[in-house]
């Protein structure tokens, strides 16, 4: 289950909203006496009672948490309001295992408080809390309040309001508007009691016993059960995360498309892994949707199949060299070229300076073999030992596969981890001048990132120019749940730098040759639709084939319910017009609990 972070906000109030690290200004202590829940809750995200002491507040005790840092339970006043912007739950935080039980009736003294999952630099939306609590039990085995249903019909379509522009855009310091804004409706019923039905999946089960459901069918929904993310103004509101106060054990292996069928109860919480969610006390049944995993078309003895596949962390020590290999040869039907990123080196995350990973490609490479596929060469750049970022001490790199049956590569020596490449002319055509090759290395744009991985191969007679990619990570984003409304996506700067430069590599080599064959591939970290795929496709020097696919079947990945893209493969227009190419997001991972990476594979099929 998550952990509780250390950070926390003992005082706060909605007196001024004034920075990204300091969500508002501290009062002094006071003292609330004859308060009921709604009051503590508010009307805004922030209680107007933070930081004051409240006593003898009343309710029945919904739910208890006794695992993890964030020991506590959830009570909830019977007798509501009848302001619908007011919650009428709150987490009482005792920090070690609660002393009461569900449908105990309680009177609750303490401090209102309000937590930041993450820590305020996360800008995280806060929960409301009362610490420090003196508990007293009035009576046990009463009813516990009726849930609140969350449907399609409760749950607004437009998905949060504007941040306040003199409050650094945050949305802490707005009155809720539950019937407006999904946001703003999930936290009217923040600590309460709630209940989703017969629920579809849309983000699998994952390794901390989490799963995305949603409570609206077809919003953006594709053939295969997921909800599509196609913009950054098209939200997908129904996405609700789904957690368990019951043992990991038991928390079901779900697939998307599968659904929880039946009531799935409990307080609705709101944490730093997912932002609301539906903590349950009662789990709906399994039912599975059936899904099985894709297998792309065998590319014709004229076509070239080009492929890329991020691996996550792959090194010696792991179990899924056999699973890889099957995937690539049955799934991928064995690509003549293949880009591989997170390839570790040969000890992975041991940190003592190894940088080579032969040896874990070539246990790929055999593993292969043994899956009935072809004896794969190979070629690659080792990077300088700590400083392409990934798992500290792992030095992911790229690394190309090719069948040397099908394709040739052109060597051409000279190319190391800090020599940059560049485009030359042999006999009229564009050539690498090493090959492989990194593009600029100690460019600022690549610090602590994966540097670009360009080859020359040839295919026919003829030349295909293919650059590998991992662009940086969306490590330090602003959720789609933050405070800060729309989300601050810092990680951006960087990856358009990085953009920028792939994209003037292959300006390089269409200035030299106007019909050149370039692939530039790999694991973008960011969307089709995205600024960062805009600037490598440039004023058409480049065009993201995914977009080929209908809208619906445009994803790599499943993130929060959000299915979407990360992986791309970009042609030059030699290869759109004139290639007769086929396209495929080989779905074999992102919808799977039991997934051998995050990413699905893509491939290229193409007349070269």
């Amino acid at each position: 289950m998550p952990s509780r972070s250390s950070a926390r906000l003992a005082a706060l109030t909605v007196a001024a909203v004034c920075s990204a690290a300091s969500t508002v200004v501290l009062t002094s202590p006071a003292h609330a006496d004859s308060v009921r829940i709604h009051d503590i809750q508010g009307t805004t995200r922030i209680s107007p009672l933070a930081g004051q002491n409240v006593t003898d507040v009343p309710g029945i005790v919904t739910a208890t948490r006794t695992y993890g840092s964030s020991k506590g339970f959830w009570l909830q006043d019977p007798n509501p309001d009848d302001n619908p912007a007011t919650s009428e739950g709150v987490f009482v935080y005792t920090g070690s295992k609660p002393k009461v039980a569900v449908g105990d009736s309680v009177t609750v003294s303490g401090r209102v408080s309000e937590y930041v999952p993450g820590g305020t630099s996360s800008g995280n939306q806060s929960v409301t809390e009362i610490t420090r609590p003196a508990v007293t039990t009035v009576s046990t085995g009463n009813a516990v309040p009726a849930p609140v249903v969350i449907d399609r019909n409760s749950v607004p379509d437009a998905y949060a309001p504007q941040g306040d522009t003199a409050a650094s855009g945050s949305i802490n310091g707005l009155p809720l508007e539950p019937s407006t804004y999904a946001l703003d409706y999930f936290e009217s019923l923040e600590g309460m009691n709630v209940q989703v039905a017969d629920a579809r999946v849309v983000t699998a089960s994952n390794r901390y016993s989490e799963l995305w459901v949603t409570v609206k069918p077809w919003e953006h929904r594709n053939r295969r059960g997921g909800t599509v993310y196609g913009s950054y103004n098209s939200q997908n509101t129904g996405r609700l995360q789904i957690q368990s106060l019951g043992s990991t054990a038991d928390f079901p292996k779900a697939n998307v498309g599968d659904t929880l069928q039946g009531a799935t109860t409990g307080p609705l919480d709101y944490n730093q892994f997912g932002g609301y969610t539906l903590v349950a006390n009662e789990l709906g049944s399994l039912k599975s949707g059936g899904l099985k995993r894709e297998t792309t078309k065998k590319q014709s003895c004229r076509q070239l199949a080009v492929a890329t596949y991020n691996v996550e962390n792959l090194d010696p020590s792991d179990d899924t060299f056999d699973a890889h290999a099957a995937a690539i040869v049955n799934n991928l039907q064995s690509p003549d070229i293949l880009s591989l990123e997170e390839i570790q080196d040969n000890n992975g995350a041991t940190n003592d300076g190894t940088v080579d990973a032969s040896a874990t490609v070539n246990k790929l490479i055999d593993a292969i073999v043994a899956a009935g596929g072809p004896k794969y060469d190979w070629r690659s750049i080792n990077p300088v030992n700590d400083q392409d970022g990934g798992q500290p001490g792992g030095n992911i790199r790229n690394v190309f596969l090719f069948n040397p049956k099908r394709v040739s590569f052109v060597d051409r020596p000279g190319g190391d981890s800090t020599t940059s490449v560049g485009v030359t002319k042999v006999r009229g055509k564009a050539a690498l001048t090493v090959s492989p090759g990194r593009i600029d290395p100690t460019n600022a744009a690549w610090e602590d990132s994966r540097k670009p991985l360009a080859g020359e191969f040839r295919f026919h007679g003829k030349t295909v120019f293919v650059i590998s990619n991992h662009l940086d990570s969306k490590g330090g984003d602003q959720s789609l749940t933050s405070q800060y409304q729309p989300p601050v996506r810092k990680s951006e700067i960087q990856r358009h730098a990085q953009a920028t430069e792939v994209n003037a590599f292959v300006k390089d080599i269409l200035s030299v040759q106007k019909n050149a064959r370039v692939i530039a591939l790999g694991d973008m970290n960011d969307f089709e639709f995205s600024e960062t795929a805009k600037i490598l496709e440039g004023h058409g020097e480049l065009w993201s084939a995914i977009k080929s696919l209908p809208r619906s079947e445009r994803y790599t990945y499943d993130y929060q319910g959000n299915e979407q893209v990360l992986d791309q493969i970009l042609v030059s227009p030699a290869i759109r017009h004139h290639g007769h190419l086929k396209y495929d997001s080989v779905h074999i991972n992102s919808e799977f609990n039991d997934q051998i990476s995050d990413h699905d594979p893509q491939v290229l099929r193409f007349r070269p």
